[in-house]
């Protein structure tokens, strides 16, 4: 069996599979993979919610999918947060340290406060904005994947997210991959990749 590998920026507002059942159900018609990427029997490693946009890795490699999708393996996971106000250090600290979410406490992370805004296109529809409220980038990294968990953590330390973007699945980056976009891992990258089923 021959396995393909793909890198996708997932916009906003489209959905993490290649169906949407409930929608139509609903008589709701949203977006899905199957209007971005049309190869067949590949699926998502994880997922992204509706409102979060970024990298994400598809495969019929399902080895791959399970070795990066286990909490056994802590696969790190960057993401970009746009939040509101400025985090303080203590703020930081917590995101660092892990908060309590719910009946959950969340791993260690790595965390910091970007200087600049990540080079990114304006995300459709835009995010709101209130002259005087002013907004940060965080760049955090997580080794576990709870539900909403990002959205949860900056809450929870009271800065709440406006824009969430994956840019780094352990080494595979999101570069300059446009919204809508796809692309074939590198050999280099499926090397790399392959190596972690070894360790």
């Amino acid at each position: 069996m021959s396995y393909h590998y793909i890198l996708f920026h997932k916009p906003y507002n489209v959905l993490c599979q290649f169906s949407d059942r409930d929608g139509k159900n609903a008589g709701i018609e949203r977006p899905t993979l199957k209007d971005y990427i049309d190869i067949p029997d590949i699926y998502a490693v994880g997922r992204l919610d509706l409102d979060s946009e970024g990298l994400l890795l598809l495969t019929n490699h399902g080895a791959i999918q399970h070795r990066l999708c286990s909490p056994k393996y802590a696969h790190p996971r960057t993401y970009w947060v746009q939040v509101e106000r400025i985090p303080d250090e203590q703020a930081l600290d917590s995101l660092r340290n892990g908060v309590q979410i719910q009946d959950y406490r969340t791993r260690p992370a790595t965390v910091q406060l970007l200087p600049t805004e990540p080079e990114l296109p304006p995300r459709d529809p835009p995010v709101r904005f209130r002259k005087t409220v002013p907004t940060a980038w965080l760049e955090m990294t997580l080794t576990e994947g709870k539900n909403r968990q990002v959205r949860r953590m900056t809450a929870a330390v009271g800065f709440p997210t406006l824009r969430l973007v994956r840019s780094r699945i352990g080494n595979l980056s999101l570069g300059g991959l446009p919204p809508g976009q796809w692309r074939d891992l590198t050999p280099e990258e499926v090397k790399s990749l392959l190596k972690q089923l070894r360790s």
